[in-house]
């Protein structure tokens, strides 16, 4: 069992120490830490940007997410490696969903590294379609789309 909630300031050692385990990987992928982990989730909290997934064990996995004016970004997604395989990076994404659809949005939209390959793969299989490729801010990025039916659908 499981809950998803806006994050507090009181979980951002547990949101930083999730993003470091979850994308640290990637750094000999990619050659330098990726976004994920140079980003300021004080900040992002206080923004209620943040919303965390916890079960009986606390906190288990992040999503990042930024209203903007035609569809709802998902900056970020991660769960904690140790949790992985029982469905919440699945009920995170169904989460973004259900929050962009809630904000009016009928696009999600997000960008992952052009190195993170098997993110583009899973990416796919939930619907999302990739929309263009750059280099931004030193990373090359793969931004894709998914189109959300409505709210009632």
């Amino acid at each position: 069992m499981f809950t998803i909630r806006r994050a507090h300031a009181k979980d951002r050692k547990a949101i930083e120490a999730i993003v470091e385990a979850a994308y640290s990987g990637y750094v000999p992928r990619i050659g330098r830490e990726p976004g994920p982990m140079l980003d300021d989730y004080a900040t992002l909290i206080a923004d209620h940007r943040v919303h965390v997934l916890v079960d009986e064990d606390g906190i288990r996995g992040l999503v990042v997410l930024v209203l903007e004016e035609t569809a709802m970004l998902l900056d970020n997604i991660a769960v904690d490696p140790q949790a992985q395989g029982r469905g919440y990076g699945r009920a995170l994404l169904d989460f973004a969903e259900r929050r962009a659809r809630e904000a009016g949005c009928r696009v999600l939209r997000l960008y992952t590294n052009e190195a993170m390959t098997e993110n583009l793969t899973l990416y796919g299989r939930f619907g999302f379609v990739e929309t263009h490729r750059a280099e931004e801010n030193g990373f090359r990025r793969v931004y894709m789309t998914k189109l959300l039916s409505p709210r009632h659908a």
